[in-house]
């Protein structure tokens, strides 16, 4: 019993070996290198290494740019988070019913996703300095007459609109098999009792796609603030670093200014005010599971 007990275990050792060694070299390692950087002083060229212990993250206190990527991506995550939410919950709910070209649809909204962030933020500014220009002028609308990338509430807004673009198909997705989850006997009671459209969803559908709900909440809040290669093929950061994002800024510190240590300082306060957000918000949303 003990041998084969043992060799079930080899077995499974066996199968998530490489995937733990994988996790572990690309993910784990590089992670705690990074923590060792934070209290090290390096360009990231030189053989020279030095201990500073703090510095790093003292220096972080009075860093205004950083302050200010944090303040646009926390801006930039509670807009995107709300909308792509809405956004996808409403697309679900139309395409939850008896359309025949549903399928189409689906297919139709979910495509952009497909497609890598890089890709889609040099076609979007292709469309908004090209496209939304010739617009302008055979419309005379204001709005398209300007250029979006160059005034910086303008700049905010083309990203929060390019990423609902991108994403709202993903999320779609996750609360349409949330909502072909819910049971239609239960609806057909509801409806029964007197209870209209809006009744039924606040008190029937609302509460069994909580957890589709959590997931999705989890996912924006968590890519929101990891939002780097859209930013970066769309905006640069610009106009004057009124749109770079915290991982772009880390970046920028990094790979252009040679702060290689400093970035790491960043990038791990970074993690850990990620990691305490979503862990609050899953266990938020958990509990309010539980209690519905």
């Amino acid at each position: 019993m003990p041998t084969r007990r043992l060799q079930q275990n080899l077995i499974y050792i066996l199968f998530v070996a490489p995937a733990v060694f994988v996790f572990a070299l690309i993910v784990l390692l590089p992670f705690l290198r990074a923590i060792i950087f934070s209290f090290q002083d390096w360009n990231g060229i030189s053989t020279v290494i030095r201990w500073v212990g703090l510095d790093n993250y003292r220096m972080m206190w009075k860093d205004d740019a950083f302050y200010r990527s944090f303040a646009f991506t926390l801006k930039y995550v509670i807009v995107t988070t709300i909308l792509v939410n809405v956004v996808g919950l409403a697309l679900a709910l139309a395409l939850n019913t008896a359309l025949k070209t549903k399928n189409i649809l689906r297919t139709a909204f979910f495509l952009p996703y497909v497609i890598g962030s890089i890709i889609i933020g040099f076609i979007w500014q292709f469309i908004i300095t090209q496209l939304f220009a010739d617009i302008g002028r055979a419309t005379q609308w204001t709005l398209f007459m300007k250029n979006w990338l160059s005034l910086p509430d303008y700049a905010f807004w083309s990203l929060v609109l390019v990423t609902i673009w991108h994403s709202s198909g993903y999320y779609m997705v996750i609360y349409l098999a949330a909502l072909q989850g819910v049971p239609k006997d239960l609806l057909e009671a509801a409806s029964i009792d007197g209870a209209g459209v809006m009744q039924q969803f606040r008190s029937v559908v609302l509460p069994l796609i909580r957890p589709a709900m959590t997931i999705n909440l989890f996912l924006a809040l968590s890519n929101g603030f990891k939002s780097f290669d859209l930013n970066f093929a769309l905006t640069k950061g610009g106009p004057f670093g009124t749109t770079e994002s915290l991982a772009l800024h880390i970046y920028l510190d990094a790979f252009t200014k040679n702060l290689f240590t400093y970035a790491s300082a960043k990038a791990v306060v970074f993690f850990v005010v990620l990691a305490t957000i979503t862990l609050v918000q899953v266990s938020v949303m958990k509990r309010s599971e539980v209690e519905s």
